[in-house]
């Protein structure tokens, strides 16, 4: 073979290597492009989702928002029309506003009998059945009421438990309530057996929780309302809601022991030092009843007891405010 024949097959064989080159660079260029619109079709289809899914959490953000200022607004209204008989309902007591006049007027002329039969003169007498009439009626009303209260908080989160338990089993809203309203104990139970059977009637689940709400004003009941509430306006899943709700209130329950325990030796000292005046003046007038018998009869002694009740009553207030923790 001459060097002419061997220059024309290695001119053929790379024209052939170039050709080749240029089409594997041409077919991967091709390959690129395509694979380039196929990301950018996945990208787009990524990012509109993720668009859609922003979208929906802002509308459902604002719908929550909307629903937690209407409720604010119906809580501010509630606490304004404050009357007498829905502070007997809070108490849980089975009484007229007629019958609780009835009985402050009873309490006034007992404490006025009493104080004017041990031979004190007319003013303590007076002071006695006014504290009878309105002040110890209203406190008595006011202490079964924060002791029902503290039974309702100290219940409920074993009754959301209950709800969460039966949604997820499969169980209808209702029927949960059911179950609260028939086993748990006073006062939840009272107060959701109101509920099941307003419900018969025809009140809404809404409706019938703001009666509670209106009955039980704890942060508990309003947040189990608001959940309720946003959950059947916007969806989600009611049983993790709940359950959180559930671990919220189970740590307030511990915080406020906490808070209790803490707080038991300034509660304590509190009492003493509140309590020392009138025991220190009973005791001396038990025992020298000559001595005291001058704050009563003179004009000077009414001052003084007016102005030491004064005293003491601004500075009760005052250690009970130092002592009290809202939580």
């Amino acid at each position: 073979m001459d060097q002419v024949t061997l220059m024309t097959i290695g001119i053929a064989v790379l024209a052939a290597l170039c050709v080749g080159a240029i089409g594997f660079a041409v077919s991967g260029m091709a390959r690129d492009k395509k694979a380039n619109k196929r990301m950018a079709r996945v990208t787009g289809k990524a990012v509109t989702q993720r668009e859609v899914e922003q979208e929906s959490n802002a509308q459902r953000r604002k719908a929550v928002q909307e629903n937690l200022k209407v409720l604010e607004a119906q809580q501010k209204e509630r606490k304004k029309n404050l009357t007498l008989r829905l502070r007997i309902e809070r108490a849980g007591l089975d009484m007229t506003p007629r019958n609780f006049y009835m009985l402050s007027a009873i309490t006034g002329l007992v404490a006025t009998s009493v104080i004017m039969l041990l031979g004190l003169p007319p003013l303590p007498a007076v002071l006695a059945g006014f504290a009878g009439a309105l002040g110890l009626p209203r406190w008595a009303l006011a202490f079964i009421t924060k002791r029902r209260q503290k039974a309702f908080t100290e219940e409920f989160a074993n009754s959301v438990d209950v709800i969460v338990r039966g949604v997820k089993s499969g169980l209808p809203v209702n029927d949960c309530l059911k179950i609260i309203a028939n086993e748990s104990p006073e006062p939840v139970g009272s107060e959701f057996r109101d509920l099941v059977e307003g419900q018969k009637l025809g009140i809404t689940l809404d409706q019938g929780l703001e009666r509670i709400y209106e009955r039980m004003p704890l942060p508990e009941m309003n947040f189990f309302m608001i959940v309720l509430a946003i959950q059947q306006q916007t969806g989600g899943n009611l049983s993790e809601a709940l359950g959180n709700l559930s671990r919220v209130l189970r740590e307030r329950k511990k915080m406020r022991g906490k808070i209790q325990a803490m707080s038991q030796e300034a509660k304590a000292s509190a009492g003493i030092i509140g309590a020392l005046p009138p025991v220190v003046t009973i005791l001396i007038y038990l025992t020298s009843p000559d001595y005291m018998t001058t704050l009563f009869t003179t004009t000077a002694g009414n001052l003084i007891i007016v102005g030491g009740l004064m005293w003491m009553s601004m500075g009760v207030f005052m250690m009970k405010k130092m002592i009290n923790f809202n939580f």
